[in-house]
């Protein structure tokens, strides 16, 4: 990020900061917003939206700022960032049609309304920065269409696994050794924890259940690595990945099948490693000398060598997205074109017909990576469809649903982006409103 600190000085030198808006003020959002106001120079938190305005307004005062505008119209925002006050806002929208909003980052969590306000962003020509892995595994690819349509980038942030998985891969394929995996550092795996297992460590660390219990049961690592396969076009050796067990991260470079490392590259993941939370990328370089000089800088002895990342930081670096996004035209996570992978959706439990299912972290459901074409062929259903679906039958604990199983809520924009997703990319229709 050497070039984004000086490109930021510039700007604050010429008294044109870039002015950023954020629409989500929970826990992440809340620590993006700090990192702003409090770190960020060439860079200005105009404005700050959320359903519930007191956590709007909490964003700006654990900054210790005060003087916050309450708007309800885009000539009171607009006129309030002229005048440099700062603005909250229970309504989203405004924020992507202020002509003076140069960014918009969508920190929701959420699918549907994630999707309204990314389209929106987009639409209005605001540069998309999505710290909302969920929706960009589930549409990224065609929101990547309305970016390029709109001259603006759509973008993945820094910090997060995709992220630095993406930023690892560009820099080792840089030096000239040519990335076969991406992969996650996952410390805990279970399937069947829900908000109830998880309630005492989401009270703890002051986050809800839902979004702990997607961490522990497989959802969000397969969010995650789902955008990193639609960036880097690494599919998964097989639904979930291989995700073997080590005790440090540079054992990986022994786990996986070296002819998919060699054939295809791997999107995959290690349990229980050191150091972790992470990334890493696994390369490949069989140049003789080049071997000799990496082993000397105790690499190993190759041709697969293992780099890695031993952190990330998510909230921290979401400001660098935003100026790379605004400064450069330079996307940190994007998809190449169509879907490689989908998040399925899999019984947590056995289910019966009638029931509803809750979503993201829920009691019902845990989401579950696998490749597209196996998606579109089977009919899968896309974990990012299926909250509010009724089941029109039973299906068993594990068993992956299907288009078949559900009827999706009627008038969503998700349904309709997905539709129009598959159709752009020429894919096997898999969706009842494509039938």
């Amino acid at each position: 990020m050497i070039l984004v600190d000086t490109a930021l000085e510039q700007r604050a030198d010429a008294n044109n900061p870039i002015r950023v808006a954020l629409v989500g003020a929970g826990y992440q959002g809340r620590g993006v917003a700090l990192q702003i106001l409090t770190a960020m120079t060439g860079m200005r938190l105009v404005a700050v939206s959320n359903r519930t305005l007191a956590r709007a307004r909490q964003a700006y005062t654990q900054a210790d700022i005060h003087d916050v505008k309450q708007v309800g119209t885009v000539s009171e925002l607009e006129q309030a960032i002229a005048t440099d006050r700062f603005a909250i806002t229970d309504d989203a929208d405004l924020l992507c049609r202020a002509a003076c909003i140069d960014a918009i980052i969508e920190a929701t969590g959420t699918f549907e309304f994630g999707a309204q306000v990314a389209l929106s962003a987009l639409e209005h020509g605001k540069h998309l920065i999505l710290s909302n892995a969920e929706l960009d595994a589930t549409l990224g690819p065609i929101l990547k269409v309305y970016a390029d349509r709109a001259g603006v980038v759509f973008t993945d942030i820094d910090g997060d696994q995709p992220g630095s998985m993406m930023n690892l891969h560009r820099f080792v394929a840089t030096i000239g050794y040519r990335p076969v995996l991406v992969g996650n550092v996952k410390g805990l795996l279970d399937h069947y924890r829900t908000p109830k297992t998880q309630q005492a460590w989401a009270d703890q660390h002051g986050q809800t259940p839902h979004m702990v219990t997607s961490f522990a049961d497989g959802t969000k690592i397969s969010m995650e690595n789902t955008v990193a396969a639609n960036a880097t076009g690494f599919p998964v050796g097989q639904r979930g990945m291989y995700g073997p067990r080590c005790a440090h991260v540079t054992e990986a470079v022994d786990l996986y099948p070296k002819d998919e490392l060699l054939d295809t590259g791997l999107n995959d993941y290690v349990i229980g490693a050191e150091p972790g939370p992470g990334v890493f990328v696994i390369a490949y370089n069989d140049h003789p000398i080049k071997q000799r000089y990496t082993s000397v800088l105790k690499m190993g002895d190759g041709p697969f060598y293992v780099f890695y990342t031993p952190y990330h930081l998510p909230h921290l670096e979401v400001p660098l997205t935003v100026a790379r996004a605004v400064c450069f035209g330079d996307a940190t996570v994007a998809p190449l074109g169509p879907p490689v992978c989908h998040v399925l959706t899999l019984a947590k439990r056995d289910l019966h017909s009638g029931e509803t299912l809750d979503g993201l972290g829920g009691f019902c459901t845990y989401g579950w990576i696998d490749n597209a074409d196996v998606t579109y062929r089977d009919s899968l259903l896309p974990f990012g469809l299926s909250k509010g679906a009724v089941l029109t039958r039973d299906v068993p604990q594990d068993q992956a649903l299907t288009f078949d199983d559900v009827v999706l809520p009627k008038g969503r924009l998700v349904d309709r982006l997905w539709a129009e997703q598959t159709e752009h990319f020429g894919l096997e229709a898999s969706h009842p409103m494509l039938a």
